[in-house]
């Protein structure tokens, strides 16, 4: 008979017969059953898919208000008679708004909380998305496209980390790929928008205005259940110390699946944690090369991504110049639904199989592939159906590949209490780099060709690809293990002062403490087992 608050994890027995079930990962914190290890070890129930749901359909809204600017532009440059470089700043200025709304909310929410700041970045969406389609001139259009974009990059960080936090470590790829796969359907929705608004023969004018209006929908629909939604047990425990309140907390959304303790140990005072705060990361240099290539990939990728997307209208048009309006948004609308939505579900039903850097390096040479192929054979930019297959099958590995992946990595390899800086870091930088691809596609187009255009996209794919190789493999381990913050926790803990710097492992590498190794933390016994029932 076990001891009373003795915390037991059903099929999973530390030091014996691990046979009946998963085993834990060796975290450090041997002969505990903590929050974290926990989660690692639940099945995928119906509050992972609520949790997958309500972070979902921000980024659905993400990517609808993101991708529909490029075919209303279409419309509102023949309205409003905008030059070039005004077109360019019209699809762009969500962009780099979005910037830096991913580093200041993405620091908030480290600091505050991933749930207070999840129901304000919904809210200011809404704003954004309202004001732009009343928009009278350009500078409205513009200040109102940063508001939108301000709440777009805070909510990256938050969605991807705390649907990470909430995961299983087998299923986590998948489960966070789900979420950004949402962003599949604001891919297909805006052209259909967009092409049944034109086909019904109501006026340009107010057909852009509809069209930029309805991503308020979407994001009004999930604030309420945002505010709802509890506080990322891994950030309750462990940033704010309190196991007792993660574990009640957890054990409510969870619906019985993982069950709270009778004994839990009382809540530990935030002064008895000590953080991996700011100034660790920053001066930690295994850190700032993870953040080199979970940013750098970022970028990279949605220069290339970014600028071929929204100019996808524009491109369409130098491919068929004499191709109608409605024409250029079905074949938009054939590459998104024949090539790009296949790419997402291939991407979160086997990126946790495939590995999660190794699906990154294959997209992104996929990539350059196909790029350089349309780059470099002449004529097939002229020839509507040999270009619509090259570029849709570039779609395709974007999906299943860095486009999923770069929003996947920054949520597993960072350390709790900067997870969502590391993120916002890398999410900011990679809007920067979309930023420059919208901004910088239209201008190269129209210096060098399209041609030209999609050869700087292969080189960006070819610099993607080489800059992966600096990231650690998350697919199948822990969040602590990946980002190693046990280690970092048990060295605070076993004397006075602050540790300096977090030993991730690489691939191939043992755990960062052996279990018994007397190095680990004092946690209550806040839970008392994972329910396989659900």
């Amino acid at each position: 008979m076990e001891e009373q608050g003795s915390p037991v994890v059903e099929g999973s027995f530390p030091g014996g017969d691990r046979s009946a079930g998963p085993s834990l990962p060796p975290t450090g914190l041997a002969g505990t059953s903590t929050v974290a290890e926990l989660l690692d070890s639940a099945p995928t129930s119906r509050f992972h898919m609520r949790a997958v749901f309500m972070s979902g359909m921000g980024f659905f809204t993400d990517a609808y208000d993101l991708f529909i600017i490029g075919t209303a532009l279409v419309l509102i440059k023949g309205e409003w008679h905008l030059s070039s470089p005004e077109v360019s700043l019209v699809g762009s200025a969500t962009l780099l708004a979005a910037f830096f709304g991913a580093l200041v909310f993405g620091r908030i929410a480290d600091l505050l909380g991933r749930k207070r700041v999840y129901a304000i970045v919904a809210a200011v969406m809404i704003v954004g998305a309202l004001s732009s389609a009343l928009a009278t001139g350009i500078v409205w259009l513009v200040a109102s496209r940063f508001v939108l974009g301000f709440g777009i990059g805070g909510d990256y960080p938050v969605s991807a980390v705390l649907m990470s936090e909430y995961s299983n470590r087998d299923d986590r790829g998948r489960l966070v790929g789900l979420v950004f796969s949402m962003q599949a359907l604001g891919l297909v929705v805006g052209p259909v928008v967009g092409l049944t608004l034109v086909a019904s023969g109501m006026s340009h004018d107010i057909a852009w205005r509809i069209m930029l209006a309805l991503g308020a929908v979407p994001a009004a629909a999930v604030v309420y259940m945002r505010t709802k939604m509890p506080e990322s047990p891994r950030f309750e425990a462990k940033v704010k110390g309190d196991e007792a309140r993660a574990a009640a907390q957890l054990a409510l959304f969870s619906d019985g699946v993982i069950e709270e303790g009778s004994a839990a140990g009382p809540p530990r005072r935030p002064a008895d944690v000590v953080p991996y705060g700011l100034r660790q990361f920053l001066s930690d240099r295994r850190m700032l090369l993870t953040l080199l290539g979970t940013a750098g990939t970022w970028f990279l990728l949605d220069y290339a991504y970014y600028g071929n997307t929204i100019s996808t209208p524009l491109i369409m048009k130098d491919v068929a110049p004499h191709a109608s309006l409605a024409a250029g948004l079905a074949w938009t609308l054939a590459i998104f639904v024949v090539f790009a939505v296949p790419g997402y579900v291939l991407a979160f039903s086997f990126m946790d199989r495939i590995g999660h850097r190794r699906l990154q390096v294959l997209g992104f040479a996929a990539m350059a592939v196909a790029f350089g192929v349309l780059a470099l054979v002449p004529g097939i930019t002229t020839t509507v159906v040999p270009f619509l297959i090259v570029y849709g099958i570039s779609y395709l590995f974007t999906e299943f590949g860095p486009n999923t992946t770069t929003f996947v990595l920054p949520s597993e390899v960072y350390p709790v209490s900067v997870r969502t800086t590391g993120h916002g870091i890398s999410a900011g930088v990679g809007k920067l780099g979309a930023f420059a691809g919208v901004f910088l596609f239209p201008v190269i187009q129209a210096a060098f060709g399209l041609r030209g255009s999609l050869a700087v996209a292969a080189l960006a794919a070819v610099l993607g690809l080489c800059l992966t190789f600096v990231l650690p493999e998350p697919a199948g381990r822990s969040l602590e293990e990946v980002s190693g913050e046990d280690a970092y926790y048990a060295k605070a803990a076993s004397g006075p002062g602050e540790a300096d710097d977090v030993n991730v492992p690489r691939d191939g590498e043992g755990p960062l403490l052996e279990p018994g190794s007397g190095e680990s933390l004092p946690v209550p016994a806040a839970l008392t087992r994972v329910s396989r029932s659900a």
